[in-house]
């Protein structure tokens, strides 16, 4: 992990009064070293490399905590987890899914389409986040012969 990404997130923790265990940290570090979302079994596997016998709850935690501060997406149909990539107080995410190398590129289009806005009007829905996953070819892979 960049050392002034984690300081501004030590930063941000110590600013909100919010307690960074070595768990967290060492659980951050994995998902942000990585170029793939990696999977809550695949972050225990690296975090017993750093921790001793660590246990699935505490993966869970961990996860749960960056989540809810929004510095991890859930790639639902992955069931994985990537670092966001474009700060982390944003309502709305979009990720194009390589199906052929599993690479995700997160993008923000920070308003909803009108049409959708209008449905979630007529139905009186109020959002509190959303996520749209697009399943594809990334151009590397595209121009591959």
């Amino acid at each position: 992990m960049n050392a002034s990404i984690l300081k501004q997130i030590e930063r941000y923790c110590d600013e909100n009064k919010y307690r960074l265990t070595r768990p967290r940290i060492e659980v951050l570090k994995i998902i942000s070293s990585n170029k793939k979302p990696l999977g809550a079994y695949e972050i225990l596997d690296a975090l017993g490399q750093v921790i001793e016998n660590p246990k699935p709850p505490t993966v869970y935690r961990a996860i749960e905590f960056w989540q809810t501060l929004g510095f991890v997406h859930r790639i639902e149909s992955l069931n994985a987890f990537a670092l966001c990539k474009a700060g982390h107080r944003h309502k709305g995410s979009q990720f194009m899914i390589c199906d052929d190398c599993g690479s995700v590129t997160e993008t923000h289009l920070c308003g909803l389409p009108d049409q959708l806005k209008n449905m979630m009007t007529a139905k009186n829905f109020t959002p509190a986040y959303w996520n749209l996953e697009i399943h594809g070819m990334c151009e590397h892979c595209a121009s591959r012969p």
